[in-house]
């Protein structure tokens, strides 16, 4: 893997975050790109074409990027270019909110289950 040593920290803490480890690289990796194929993506996270391709449908089904269509020559797999759609601190903003949600959550049952002691 190519990616710094402070990518690779943030993309262990957006995994410990619930996203999934393929996702994680892959959001971190194309995050200052302003756009990116999968195989460019598979060559610098070391992720092989279907974790990437997971992790595309992933972030393509919460709005975080967009997908468009590459011209090719000749046969082979298709290429498709990708790219934000937000702004990173806006993704991140909204992973932020997620896991301030579970916390509540948390303590909320917590309370409730401290509400049948005797």
């Amino acid at each position: 893997m190519t990616l710094s040593e402070l990518s690779d920290k943030l993309a262990k803490y957006l995994i410990l975050s619930d996203i999934p480890r393929s996702v994680a690289y892959t959001l971190v990796y194309i995050r200052d790109k302003d756009e990116v194929t999968s195989v460019e993506i598979e060559r610098e996270t070391g992720l092989r074409q279907p974790e990437v391709s997971v992790a595309m449908q992933w972030l393509r089904r919460k709005s975080w990027i967009t997908k468009r269509n590459l011209k090719r020559e000749g046969k082979g797999r298709p290429i498709h270019g990708y790219k934000l759609s937000k702004n990173f601190n806006e993704i991140l903003d909204e992973i932020i909110q997620t896991q301030a949600n579970k916390i509540n959550e948390i303590n909320e049952n917590i309370s409730r289950i401290k509400g049948f002691r005797v």
